[in-house]
């Protein structure tokens, strides 16, 4: 059972989500403003309901994975606004308002944050490298000891690429592993998101995530820069 907030202005999250009443995860609703999700504390994804207002949504779902970073954001989308969701949005995934519990349970599950339990796993210890420090079971990232303001997405993109220095991800290989193999977007989504981590940790150390021309990219860890870097296009 997973705890989860749907940021809604209907009453019951079911009328928004109609496969709920079908699965025995924890739901609370509230109205979707991002800064009510502090206010939960213990949940572990928010749904958001993204079937009306999508200008209001997009703004909502920006507001909450800059206030909460944290928290991973599925929005709940008719079929025809599908085409109006895009990489700005700061999205963990999207499901549609028809989907059967199957696929909704499915979705939650992926949405899951690591280490979320009550101790770190071993391979959530902190990773440092090169002046970065990225702690999977904190969920925080720093470079030189300055925190990185990333998005729940961006994070994920960083640690993927942490845990394996020096090896080569397709870009193909980064939509499967860390946005799910079900992903709508493209591909051109990994390279949004990189030149959005390269900004945050800034032109000292931006050359961590190694461009490998007409393949995707690998983290190299400071001295180790090897092929096209960040200054190169994408």
């Amino acid at each position: 059972m997973t705890r989860l907030l749907m940021l809604t202005r209907a009453a019951r999250a079911v009328e928004v989500l109609p496969a709920l009443d079908l699965l025995t995860h924890e739901v609370r609703v509230a109205q979707p403003r991002a800064a009510l999700v502090p206010a939960h504390p213990d949940v572990e994804a928010v749904l958001l309901d993204a079937t009306a207002a999508l200008a209001d949504a997009r703004t909502v779902a920006r507001d909450v994975s800059t206030l909460c970073p944290q928290v991973p954001v599925l929005a709940v989308l008719t079929e025809g606004a599908l085409t109006a969701v895009g990489p700005e949005w700061s999205l963990a995934d999207v499901v549609l308002a028809s989907a059967g519990p199957a696929e909704v349970d499915a979705r939650i599950r992926l949405l899951r944050v690591p280490g979320a339990g009550p101790g770190p796993a071993p391979d959530d210890r902190p990773l440092t490298a090169g002046g970065l420090e990225v702690d999977a079971a904190g969920y925080r990232a720093r470079v030189d000891g300055r925190s990185l303001n990333l998005t729940f997405r961006e994070f994920e993109l960083l640690k993927h690429l942490v845990q394996s220095p020096g090896r080569v991800f397709t870009r193909e290989q980064l939509l499967q592993e860390v946005w799910g193999y079900d992903y709508f977007g493209g591909t051109r989504t990994v390279d949004v998101h990189v030149r959005r981590l390269r900004a945050k940790l800034g032109a000292d150390h931006e050359q961590l995530i190694v461009t490998v021309r007409n393949v995707g990219y690998r983290f190299a860890p400071r001295g180790d820069a090897g092929e096209t870097a960040a200054g190169s296009p994408t």
